[in-house]
C-alpha cells in the first residue's frame, strides 16, 4: 500500500512539473492568471468549508488569515529570501532548488502565523455561536487589515511592492491538491466525525463527551493555515500586496463559493470556486451591468438550489459509475 502511495505521489509531482513546463509557455497570460486564481480560490473555499460547512460555524474573517499569510511570507522572501537563496546555492549547487526551498519555507511560515492567529482568535470567539461569531470574526479581519496599514515594513498604505515572483502553476496546483487531500482525509477521520457532530447538534455532542470548543478551534486553525498559504501564493504571483485585496468583501466572496457549492461538500466548493472566478470575466462584455447580472445569477441559483450545487454530496468515481449504470438500465428498460 505504501509503495503504491509513493508511486502515486511521484507520478503526480511529475505530471505537475510537466504541466508547469509546457502549459504556461503555450498559454495566453490572461488565461494563465485566471487558472492560477482559480487554484487559489479553491484553496480558500475548501479551507473555509471545513469551518463553515463541516463544523457548522460562521466565520467572516478568512480574508484576514489570507492577509497574514500573504504579508508574512512576502516579508520573509523580500528581506531574507535572496541572501538565504545565495547561501543555499553555494551548498546544494542548484539555484532553482534553493529558491524552491526558501519559497516553501516562506509559505509554511505564512500558514503557521495565520494558524496562530486562528488559534488566538478562535479560543475566545468560538465559544460564541451564529451571528455573534460572525461579528467577532468580521472584527478580527478588519483589525488585521488596519494593523497592516500602519506597518511601514510591509509598505503600509502604499502597499507591499517588489515581492519576488516565485508563484507558478506547479506550486498553485500542488498546494491546491494538498489542501483538498488534507481536508478530505480529515473529514473521514475521527476528527471529521466530531466536526459533523458539532455541526448537527452541538448540545448533543457535548452531552456525548465531545469537547466542542476544541474541535471548533481545531477546524479554525487548519482552515486559517491553508488560507495563509493561499495568501502567500497570491502575493508572490501578483508581486504586490495591498490591504484592499483583503477587505470584508473578499471574505464574502469566499463564503459565497462555499454556500453556492454546498455547505459540507468539497466537490461543491471546487466547482463553485471555478464558476465564480470565471463568471465575472465572461461578464466583462456587459461592462456597467456586470455585477448586476452576476448578482442576479447568484440569486437565481440560490432560489433554484438553496442547498447548493452539491448539497452535502461528493462527486466520486463510484458515484459517476453508478449514475451511468442507472442510465444504462433505464435505456435497456
Amino acid at each position: 500500500m505504501r509503495f503504491k502511495k509513493t508511486i502515486f505521489i511521484i507520478l503526480t509531482l511529475g505530471f505537475l512539473l510537466l504541466v508547469n513546463y509546457y502549459l504556461p509557455s503555450r498559454m495566453n497570460p490572461y488565461f494563465l492568471q485566471i487558472l492560477i486564481l482559480i487554484g487559489i480560490n479553491i484553496m480558500l473555499a475548501v479551507s473555509l468549508n471545513l469551518i463553515n460547512g463541516f463544523t457548522g460555524q460562521f466565520s467572516i474573517g478568512h480574508a484576514g488569515f489570507m492577509a497574514i499569510g500573504g504579508y508574512s511570507s512576502a516579508f520573509f522572501t523580500y528581506y531574507f529570501g535572496r541572501n538565504l537563496i545565495q547561501s543555499l546555492s553555494s551548498v546544494i549547487f542548484f539555484p532553482w532548488l534553493a529558491k524552491s526551498i526558501i519559497f516553501v519555507l516562506a509559505l509554511i511560515l505564512g500558514g503557521m502565523l495565520a494558524a496562530v492567529a486562528g488559534l488566538v482568535v478562535g479560543i475566545p470567539s468560538l465559544k460564541l455561536k451564529g451571528d455573534y461569531l460572525a461579528i467577532a470574526t468580521l472584527g478580527f479581519g478588519e483589525i488585521i487589515r488596519v494593523m497592516i496599514l500602519n506597518i511601514d515594513a510591509v509598505g503600509g498604505a502604499r502597499g507591499f511592492a517588489d515581492i519576488p515572483g516565485y508563484t507558478n502553476l506547479f506550486w498553485v496546483l500542488f498546494f491546491m491538491i494538498l489542501t483538498i487531500i488534507v481536508v478530505r482525509n480529515l473529514i473521514h477521520s475521527t476528527h471529521g466525525r466530531a466536526f459533523l457532530s458539532v455541526r448537527e447538534d452541538e448540545v448533543a455532542a457535548e452531552a456525548m463527551g465531545i469537547n466542542t470548543t476544541y474541535y471548533k478551534v481545531y477546524a479554525f486553525v487548519i482552515g486559517a493555515f491553508f488560507a495563509g498559504i493561499a495568501g502567500g501564493l497570491f502575493g508572490h504571483y501578483l508581486m504586490y500586496l495591498h490591504t484592499n485585496s483583503f477587505t470584508f468583501m473578499r471574505s464574502i466572496e469566499v463564503i459565497i463559493m462555499v454556500v453556492l457549492g454546498g455547505m459540507g461538500s468539497i466537490t461543491g466548493s471546487i466547482l463553485a470556486a471555478i464558476i465564480l472566478t470565471i463568471l465575472p470575466e465572461f461578464l466583462r462584455v456587459v461592462k456597467d451591468y456586470r455585477m448586476v447580472i452576476y448578482s442576479l445569477i447568484l440569486i437565481i441559483l440560490m432560489l433554484t438550489r438553496p442547498q447548493g450545487i452539491f448539497g452535502v454530496q461528493e462527486l466520486s468515481l463510484q458515484r459517476i459509475k453508478s449514475l451511468f449504470g442507472k442510465k444504462a438500465q433505464g435505456m435497456d428498460g
